[in-house]
């Protein structure tokens, strides 16, 4: 993390965060006088700015308290591939904590963000001293790494069509909708970089997508027109797996 990507604020405490989904806060009766609660800072981070810089050193994790972040990595002849797309509650950053020495993704803030900020050292000292929150994390490591499994298996199997309904699905399983049109709005090229295609080939399927009224497309808004029909379409490779 460099100085000009984010900016330290002060006014976020782990006591009175509302975010069911983050695991802090699960166990935060077991936590809340370690040093790896009180040594969290709060960053902010402004919508187009990276905050995970890939290959960087591994110096801790991030949860998200607001906002929605991109996570990728560099793939051949460096061309980007999106891993996937977080937000509320959600962890940035664990695949690289472990055995790891650099982080293996990098993470872009695709709105205005608020993340809190667990220092390598602290959380290592607290997994060590509580049981509880180490089966936490050790169950949602195998939670990820079956939905990452799920996702090759399924990506190896799908047509380019299957894997932009499939990336359609997922916003729409993961963000939902406001009124007509998904609730984050990507460009044709970040969709290519989730579905692992090109650009011109999601041009291609939203405009057939269109012609069959499934989809509606204006500019980056996309909405769904018949969301059984997708699903009917990539059912046999198990899409709700991934969420």
């Amino acid at each position: 993390m460099s100085n000009n990507t984010r900016k330290v604020v002060t006014d976020f405490s782990c006591a009175s965060c509302v975010n069911a989904n983050c695991l802090i806060n699960k166990n935060l009766n077991y936590l809340s006088n370690s040093a790896f609660v009180k040594n969290k800072k709060t960053l902010k981070c402004k919508k187009g700015q990276q905050f995970i810089m890939e290959g960087a050193s591994v110096n801790g994790l991030f949860f998200i308290i607001k906002g929605t972040v991109k996570v990728f990595r560099t793939g051949i002849n460096g061309r980007e591939q999106i891993v996937r797309f977080a937000k509320e509650g959600e962890i940035i950053g664990h695949r690289g904590f472990g055995t790891e020495e650099y982080y293996s993704i990098g993470a872009i803030a695709l709105q205005d963000a608020i993340l809190c900020y667990f220092s390598k050292d602290y959380l290592q000292e607290t997994l060590l001293e509580n049981p509880k929150f180490s089966y936490d994390m050790m169950l949602f490591y195998a939670n990820e790494l079956n939905k990452s499994e799920s996702k090759v298996k399924s990506i190896s199997q799908m047509t380019v069509r299957e894997r932009v309904i499939d990336t359609l699905l997922y916003i729409n399983r993961k963000f939902g909708n406001l009124g007509v049109f998904l609730n984050l709005p990507l460009s044709r090229k970040e969709y290519a970089d989730y579905a692992g295609t090109t650009e011109e080939q999601v041009i291609r399927i939203f405009s057939v997508l269109k012609k069959e009224d499934l989809i509606t497309a204006k500019g980056k808004k996309i909405g769904i027109n018949n969301l059984q029909a997708l699903k009917n379409e990539i059912s046999e490779h198990n899409y709700y797996l991934d969420s």
